[in-house]
């Protein structure tokens, strides 16, 4: 069985009574005129490969399904919204996401709607999963700098550098990282962003930015700090932080290639 992952973008004008399709699907479909209210839908199915096409779906199914059936659900919640003066609310947001993933099941049998997420810009996402769309994913992306230097004092020098290369190098190498937390909740649980972002930041992001992680953090003093293990420290950092929402996952990137996810000890 596979998993395949659509992303299906498009803009809707909140005042327009017409929403203009345009002709060109990648950056947005509904295109949006002037100013216009950008997303991008994830659609994730999961199903077998047909042995005649190689194909779990053709992707152009996917598109046509969320362009017919999804996007007329954003534009009747967001032009209502903005036509009563309302804030759109995450909530508001996830009873669409149900309300797509109901519009979409059975549509693409044999594979089933595994997942839908929906970016609400380019560092924040909300995420359901079909079996259990009461639970909601929020994920967002922080910044940090730092130093490391990767050395076991148990090696040999020379097997240091055999394993570590370039970054046992004694003076430290630095890396602009990036790292996503993501928390999940009930839909029912409000989800305070503020708070949230405020306590990574201070749990968390004042702690290793622009450090020498080996040297300022006591951690990292007897732990050696790949991105691996600092996806770890973050879990435990922020594990017991959150009063109304529980830590569902943390990815590091050391690079735009390179990266690792962390999931707890429990967590899947």
């Amino acid at each position: 069985m596979h998993r395949l992952t659509r992303d299906v973008r498009f803009s809707i004008n909140p005042f327009l009574p017409e929403q203009e399709q345009g002709f060109n699907a990648f950056a947005s479909c509904p295109t949006g005129r002037g100013f216009a209210l950008f997303f991008e839908l994830a659609v994730e199915l999961y199903g077998p490969v047909d042995k005649h096409t190689g194909f779990v779906v053709n992707v152009t199914e996917i598109d046509c399904h969320v362009r017919a059936r999804v996007v007329p659900l954003f534009v009747e919640r967001i032009q209502a919204c903005y036509g009563n003066a309302r804030h759109v609310s995450l909530t508001s947001l996830v009873d669409v996401l149900r309300a797509a993933k109901d519009a979409l099941a059975h549509r693409f049998a044999p594979a089933s709607v595994n997942a839908l997420g929906l970016k609400l810009n380019r560092y924040k996402k909300i995420r359901i999963r079909a079996e259990d769309c009461t639970m909601v994913f929020y994920s967002e992306k922080f910044e940090f700098s730092a130093t490391h230097k990767l050395w076991n004092d148990s090696f040999s020098e020379q097997q240091n550098y055999r394993t570590f290369g370039k970054c046992a190098s004694p003076s430290g190498h630095g890396h602009n990282y990036l790292m996503e937390i993501s928390i999940k909740t009930d839909t029912g649980q409000a989800l305070d962003v503020v708070d949230f972002e405020r306590t990574v930041s201070e749990r968390l992001i004042s702690v290793l930015d622009h450090k020498n992680l080996n040297v300022d953090v006591a951690h990292f003093a007897r732990v050696i700090p790949t991105m691996e293990n600092i996806a770890e420290f973050a879990w435990n950092q922020l594990a017991d932080d959150f009063d109304r929402v529980q830590l569902h996952c943390i990815t590091v990137w050391e690079s735009d290639r390179t990266s690792c996810s962390y999931f707890g000890p429990t967590e899947t």
